[in-house]
């Protein structure tokens, strides 16, 4: 049953259920865009994630007040980072979508997509500026001076520590709800 489609008589706690969901989706959108994504994009997926039943584009543009286009290419969106689903109904014309349901799922997603686009480009980026400041690039005299040894010792630094942080992630989103379990674990054990 589609939102268009939903009877007439609301019961007594529609208002408030209605309401409960449009505070989730509103800061799910905000905390999206401080992450850098999209706002109408997070608000889509949350609606998809709190409501629990597969909506089309007809309904997610009348729940959001949003534009087909915008509907469109922000469904489209995140069909690709994995989080949502497309599916058909026999005999429906319209496309329905649904977000994945498993939290740690979803999380190790989003995550893998995040540290593709940000963190592996930077990773490159600092491996090219160390050959840029290496002694075959610059010649021996040059790769000695201080400044180019100091700007070295910190893209060494910086490259350790991303290859850290690569190496954690990897252990805990590799299986989200097992490598939580392990974290807290080790944390536990830290307390």
């Amino acid at each position: 049953m589609t939102l268009a489609t939903a009877p007439a008589a609301t019961p007594a706690f529609a208002e408030q259920l209605r309401t409960a969901q449009d505070l989730f989706i509103r800061r799910w959108g905000e905390m999206g865009q401080t992450w850098g994504i999209n706002r109408t994009m997070a608000e889509i997926h949350a609606l998809l994630y709190i409501n629990g039943l597969p909506l089309c584009t007809d309904d997610v543009m009348e729940r959001l007040n949003i534009s087909r286009g915008n509907a469109s290419m922000s469904l489209r969106a995140l069909c690709d980072w994995g989080i949502i689903r497309r599916l058909h109904k026999r005999g429906e014309r319209r496309e329905y979508f649904e977000s994945l349901s498993d939290v740690w799922e979803m999380f190790s997603i989003i995550a893998a997509e995040r540290k593709r686009r940000e963190m592996d480009p930077v990773l490159e980026t600092i491996r090219q500026c160390q050959q840029m400041l290496d002694e075959s690039s610059l010649g021996k005299s040059a790769a000695k001076h201080e400044s180019v040894q100091l700007t070295r010792q910190r893209l060494q630094g910086m490259e350790e520590f991303m290859e850290v942080t690569n190496k954690i992630f990897q252990q805990f989103i590799g299986n989200a709800k097992s490598g939580l379990t392990r974290v807290v674990k080790v944390l536990l054990k830290a307390f």
